[in-house]
């Protein structure tokens, strides 16, 4: 095994250059701080290499793919419509690909030096960062975790501070490991050699429910089944239920409250035993995707040599990003739910900035803490899924007196006009403040809507000033408006 080292030295030095630290490098470089990234497999991380984008553009061809076969609505016709599923993955991989390089170029472009290898805490100021040497193996599964491989190239970097930005994996559930060709994580699930024929998928999340919808779109039989007594959980009930009937009428099969037992391989199929209403059942599939959830990559990084403690599995941090140790912040998946690449990006610029005024280069009475419950979510499957805030449920819980509004897709003329009439605005405000507690929406181009709403709440609006603001006619938005009106019994349109 060949070795070599070297030293550097940072005002600050960020692990992982994921959407979270990525964004907090070219924040602290615009502030004045000479900065240093540590990357172990790919600039971008996971959300735009494995999760976010590619995603996405697998989602607009299964879009494209369902409005070939609903042409006459529109008044065309198409004969023997076909596709390239090959195609369709090329396609994704070539947009990750395109975005990856710009990542480069932004690195590049902020003066911010890029450090390829493996971090790993000597002590809360200084980190040695491994690459493998020519016999040794890529680093697998983000920068906390990697294959045994020879360790060649050392190098040590000093910093005056650390972000930790080592982002999360897929939940591996023992005895149920995906094996690639059968068992797919969200990896697998993107890069498939081919269009099963019929799909399991386990977990009815942001992450499963989008590959549900993406397979059922391109042809696939596929069968969502959920723990929880609703598909989507963390979403309002009332969306939860609207989702899973429009999913029912796609033709996908859904089992709530629904516990996996096993999995079994057969030849060309896996068969999975699942715990539904108190009697096991048979379920099977050509293919399964496991989407249970994500573990924070903390391990092997050296936190032992730090003062950092974790919290349930993830880096414990304040609102600014602090961690237990003064010297080191995290950030992104790592730090913690919601597990949304916006969440880091905007923990990216609070920790530059947090760092800079340390380092009497910003003004700290500027940097405002995280409000968690101003982040939105947003689940991109057809029908499109979106939040704000809190749910009515919590709302009660929380023994809030509410008024709720509601407006139909229905009965908005732009809607009406593009064919997408399934859909419903969900608002939720203080009686007594008329403060905007929460939204929910589903429908088309919710996910581009939703923003409208997250204004409001940063900006502290109350009913009264939505009611004032005008919205564009005709357009989808103006039912986040007529579902306002509605809270307050001024409902125009419905």
């Amino acid at each position: 095994m060949t070795s070599s080292s070297s030293a550097k030295k940072f005002d600050l030095c960020i692990i992982g250059a994921g959407p979270g630290g990525y964004v907090a490098a070219i924040r602290a470089s615009q502030l004045g701080l000479k900065v240093g990234i540590v990357e172990a497999n790919h600039l971008g991380g996971i959300c735009l290499n494995w999760g976010c984008i590619p995603t996405k553009a697998l989602l607009k061809s299964s879009e494209v793919n369902h409005l070939l076969h609903n042409l006459d609505q529109f008044g065309f016709s198409a004969e023997k419509i076909k596709f390239d599923f090959e195609k369709i993955i090329e396609r994704s991989r070539a947009v990750s690909k395109r975005l990856s390089g710009g990542i480069a170029g932004l690195m590049k472009k902020n003066k911010i030096e890029v450090i390829d290898g493996f971090a790993k805490f000597l002590d809360s100021k200084k980190i040695s960062v491994s690459k493998p040497d020519s016999s040794g193996s890529p680093y697998l599964g983000g920068s906390s975790e990697r294959v045994s491989g020879a360790m060649g190239v050392h190098t040590t970097v000093e910093a005056s501070y650390f972000v930790i930005a080592t982002g999360a994996r897929a939940r591996i559930i023992p005895g149920m490991e995906p094996d690639v060709e059968n068992i797919w994580t969200y990896r697998e699930a993107l890069t498939p050699k081919a269009l099963p024929k019929s799909l399991l998928v386990v977990g009815s999340g942001a992450i499963g429910s989008e590959f549900a919808s993406f397979y059922k779109n391109m042809g696939a039989e596929v069968t969502l089944i959920e723990m929880a007594e609703n598909i989507l959980p963390v979403e309002d009930e009332e969306i939860s239920k609207l989702a899973r009937k429009s999913f029912e009428k796609q033709g996908i099969k859904i089992h709530t409250s629904a516990a996996l037992k096993s999995l079994k391989k057969g030849k060309n199929e896996v068969t999975a035993i699942v715990e539904i209403g108190g009697k096991l059942e048979e379920l099977k599939a050509e293919k399964v995707i496991m989407a249970v959830g994500i573990v924070a990559n903390v391990e092997n990084i050296g936190l032992e040599k730090t003062k950092v403690k974790l919290n349930k599995g993830h880096v414990d941090v304040n609102g600014f990003l602090e961690t237990s140790d003064a010297n080191i912040f995290a950030i992104g998946d790592v730090a913690g739910a919601p597990w949304l690449a916006h969440k880091a990006s905007h923990e990216g610029t609070i920790a530059a900035e947090k760092i800079a005024s340390k380092l009497g280069k910003y003004d700290a009475k500027k940097i405002h803490a995280i409000k968690k419950e101003n982040i939105p979510g947003c689940t991109y499957s057809m029908p499109q899924i979106a939040s704000v805030g809190i749910t009515e449920k919590k709302a009660k819980e929380l023994g809030k007196k509410i008024k709720i509004g509601r407006f139909p897709y229905m009965a908005n003329g732009k809607a009406i006009a593009m064919g997408e009439t399934d859909g419903l605005i969900k608002v939720i405000f203080d009686e007594k403040t008329g403060e905007l507690l929460g939204a929910h929406l589903i429908g088309a181009e919710v996910t581009e809507m939703i923003q409208g709403y997250v204004i409001a709440k940063q900006a502290e609006l109350t009913e009264e000033d939505l009611m004032h603001t005008i919205f564009a006619h005709p357009t989808m938005s103006e039912m986040m408006h007529e579902a306002v009106l509605d809270a307050y019994g001024k409902v125009i349109h419905f």
